[in-house]
């Protein structure tokens, strides 16, 4: 049964590392950082060269270790300063970010 969920855990790793590795060649390159979400599993954050950014989440913490060392980019420990100065982000992102205080659209009802 542990031969079977380590397959599983492998081919979900590889699909992730295909994905990091798609990420970096469209924006020329990344570096990322692994953050830990609870029981959703784990974030593996994507800043590319040119300052595109994306996010990805792994069942586990081993996982996104396994599908960021298959990728073989760079991994930070934490996402700092430098990196978040990298991001660039758009229109969009900026109403999402400011709601409904500059205009943006409203947050969803529950």
């Amino acid at each position: 049964m542990a031969d079977t969920a380590d397959k599983k855990q492998d081919r979900t790793a590889a699909k992730l590392a295909r994905q990091i590795g798609a990420f970096a060649k469209e924006h020329g390159g990344a570096e990322g950082q692994l953050a830990h979400i609870g029981q959703a599993g784990t974030r593996i954050v994507l800043v590319g060269t040119d300052g595109g950014w994306g996010d990805l989440v792994a069942p586990t913490y081993e996982v996104a270790r396994l599908a960021a060392q298959k990728s073989g980019l760079t991994f930070l420990d934490e996402f700092d300063g430098e990196l978040a100065a990298r991001v660039r982000t758009g229109p969009y992102e900026w109403s999402r970010m400011a709601g409904l205080q500059l205009g943006g659209p409203a947050n969803p009802k529950a």
